[in-house]
């Protein structure tokens, strides 16, 4: 692999030890980061520069939780709640419908879309009815080039069986199979376990499944604590963390969290478990207020997400914005109806985008290869252009990162050092080849599923 030299940026490197350069360079090789400094073409050695000048420099975003199969039912959930359509339509009747070829069509072209917005590597929580079914969506990973950590869910094809106070366990057979087949092997590509928790299973499922994500050395996610899981229609018994209280740990991704009590944050952080948020789908489907600030108050940081790409873009800029304006305005408001003026912000730009990095890393077991500009990283780099007539004149590179740009203006995106948008065009092929089959696999599946648009 040859060498590159990304050339006076303005690095924005998120590592405390690098700091922030203007006019810098960043040397890779082999996919790494060997060096960061200003001024390194002579010990470039014929390096291909990437000219970026006029250019924030910053890591690849991580998007820690997205269900990237729904890709190609984008424009149906605009309008659901969690409680009511969401579960009745999406995982009691679309999700049963997903042909194997389906889950690779809505995996390839949501993929795309992450690279395309500048989010580098994602958690994909995927729903495979079948082995074949989470074969084929860990080959649209591999086709499009995205660092992800393929998350093995429960199948969608009876939600009765999976979600209902459930006493199955994941399929762990064909778990194990497409580990050790497909994923174990492939730098980009990495597993980690979808769980149900005590939310949606018995006590004895809830602690096995995160058993079997122990044993095999991956992370666990888990969807807890959201809307009103603990209706009767689930499991009424259930509080809290209930049966896993005692099994938390690093290696365990709590996905919304929106009703957990502050001591339940608390008892999370102080034993390493990790938070993801996914602000703009929990405001519109009714998960409750997003556990940010509880988690802050803990100690904490979460991680952003986007969740839903059949409602909301797969954009992480978006989540980044959302979802520290909305701990804002939350804060402010604590200090308005006690008669206090607003006189400085909670959060600040660059702990939106470290949320948005660091943050997902460190949520993914990650944080050691991605999430900074770091020497010994993997070279997951975006370009933003800041000298567009909507982000000139930047004066903060954090900022208008954050708040100015839009995907418009990222024109460059690597991923192991190797370009998947360069000059603004996504590089690969299958955008073209594939569309038309994804376009009808979209209308097959809502057609199939009865669902009147």
């Amino acid at each position: 692999m040859a060498r590159k030299l990304i050339q006076n940026g303005d690095i924005v490197s998120l590592d405390e030890d690098v700091g922030d350069l203007e006019n810098g360079d960043i040397l890779i090789e082999d996919g790494e980061i060997i060096d960061i400094g200003q001024d390194l073409s002579d010990t470039a050695g014929g390096a291909e520069v990437v000219d970026a000048s006029d250019h924030v420099v910053v890591p690849g975003f991580v998007d820690s939780h997205i269900h990237l199969a729904q890709t190609q039912v984008r424009g149906i959930a605009g309008d659901w709640s969690l409680m009511g359509e969401y579960f009745e339509h999406m995982l009691g009747n679309i999700t049963g419908l997903y042909q194997p070829e389906d889950m690779y069509l809505g995996g390839l072209f949501g993929a795309l879309e992450k690279l395309y917005t500048g989010t580098t590597t994602a958690l994909d929580w995927s729903y495979p009815n079948s082995l074949e079914h989470g074969e084929r969506a860990v080959d649209a990973l591999k086709d499009a080039g995205l660092r992800t950590v393929y998350t093995y869910g429960p199948p969608g094809d009876d939600a009765a069986k999976w979600w209902y106070d459930s006493d199955v366990g994941l399929p762990e057979q064909n778990i194990r199979e497409l580990y050790n087949e497909e994923i174990r092997d492939d730098d980009l590509l990495s597993l980690a376990i979808g769980l149900r928790g005590p939310d949606f299973c018995t006590d004895e499922i809830a602690r096995s499944d995160l058993e079997l994500a122990r044993d095999m050395g991956v992370i666990a996610t888990i969807h807890m604590g959201a809307a009103q899981w603990t209706s009767s229609e689930y499991n009424p018994g259930y509080q809290g963390f209930g049966a896993i209280e005692d099994m938390l740990g690093p290696d365990v991704n709590i996905a919304h969290a929106n009703h957990f009590s502050q001591e339940e944050v608390q008892h999370a952080v102080d034993q390493g478990a990790t938070f993801s948020s996914t602000p703009e789908v929990e405001m519109q489907m009714g998960h409750g207020i997003p556990v940010t600030g509880k988690v802050l108050d803990a100690g904490g940081r979460v991680a952003w997400g986007v969740d839903v790409c059949s409602n909301v873009s797969g954009d992480m800029g978006s989540q980044m914005r959302i979802g520290l304006q909305v701990h804002r305005m939350l804060e402010n408001q604590d200090l308005l109806e006690a008669g206090e003026e607003v006189i400085e912000t909670e959060l600040s730009a660059q702990e939106t985008l470290e949320m948005a990095t660091v943050e997902g890393a460190k949520a993914l077991g990650m944080e050691d290869e991605i999430g900074t500009l770091t020497p010994g990283k993997r070279a997951d780099i975006v370009m933003i252009d800041m000298n567009d007539f909507m982000t000139a004149p930047s004066h903060s590179p954090v900022q208008t990162a954050v708040f100015q740009a839009d995907q418009s203006h990222i024109d460059t995106v690597l991923v192991d050092g190797e370009f998947r948008v360069r000059d603004g065009e996504l590089l690969n092929d299958l955008v073209d080849e594939e569309f038309d089959r994804f376009v009808e696999s979209g209308e097959r599946l809502i057609e199939e599923a009865g669902i009147d648009m």
